[in-house]
């Protein structure tokens, strides 16, 4: 349930046009639902801002379908992050408006009678093309958010002048999303370039020494642009989680 959801609600009991015992039913879910696998937070909205966001990896289709319906039933945004063919398969079966984002892996619904507008402007990037998937699972969860997002792929440091070309339109962005594999150094570079915060996602690109992204989560660690802020290896949905935060705090109001 968002906040504006709940104030429509009291003041619908305050009218008289909602009797008391329906406004009941309708928070009767609230902290959670519990559907016997999982705790659905129908509280999340209220608390941060944000709804519930179903990480799919690991849960069955039937599973990930239950928590789909739940979030759908509370009128919130639905994303399903790291989802397969199979739980998107599962989700249309129910909800045949549903889209299955492949490259990012996220399936995505919504369900609101009315579009809310765009709320703060966030720029996604990465290094190469082989960090898209993560990349895309960023620009995805902040579309999914309502924020405007600008692409701007493969513009890696062993390539400078790509990203220099962009440089006016890293300017224009409330929050930037940097991803990048192998030695993580572009998020730094950006960092230099800009006067808001930058988010940095190492990705699991590289050849051996790589460790998998770990080189680069490091390398990103220790950046000395001290506008850079690191997630976990892989990690676009939580980058661009706490980007739409930065981007809607800067437009409150």
């Amino acid at each position: 349930m968002k906040r504006a959801d709940l104030l429509h609600l009291l003041a619908e009991v305050e009218r008289g046009a909602l009797a008391p015992e329906a406004a009941a039913a309708r928070l009767a879910t609230l902290p959670f639902e519990d559907l016997g696998h999982t705790r659905v937070d129908h509280h999340r909205s209220l608390r941060s801002g944000l709804p519930e966001v179903v990480f799919a990896a690991g849960k069955t289709p039937g599973q990930v379908l239950d928590i789909v319906a739940a979030l759908a039933r509370d009128g919130v945004e639905v994303l399903a992050t790291r989802a397969s063919p199979e739980h998107f398969a599962a989700v249309q079966s129910r909800y045949p408006g549903a889209v299955y984002r492949e490259l990012g892996r996220c399936i995505t619904l919504s369900i609101a009678a009315a579009k809310e507008p765009l709320r703060g402007h966030i720029a996604i990037l990465c290094a190469g093309t082989s960090d898209l998937p993560v990349a895309e699972e960023a620009a995805i969860t902040a579309e999914t958010f309502h924020c405007r997002v600008t692409r701007l792929y493969d513009v890696g440091v062993a390539g400078l002048p790509r990203l220099l070309a962009v440089r006016e339109r890293l300017l224009e962005a409330d929050a930037l999303v940097v991803c990048a594999g192998m030695e993580g150094a572009l998020p730094s570079v950006v960092g230099g370039l800009v006067g808001v915060p930058v988010l940095a996602v190492p990705t699991s690109v590289g050849y051996g020494a790589s460790f998998a992204g770990a080189a680069a989560l490091l390398g990103m660690l220790n950046s000395c642009s001290p506008n850079v802020s690191v997630v976990n290896i892989d990690n676009g949905f939580g980058a661009a989680y706490s980007a739409v935060l930065i981007a809607r705090a800067a437009h409150r109001g």
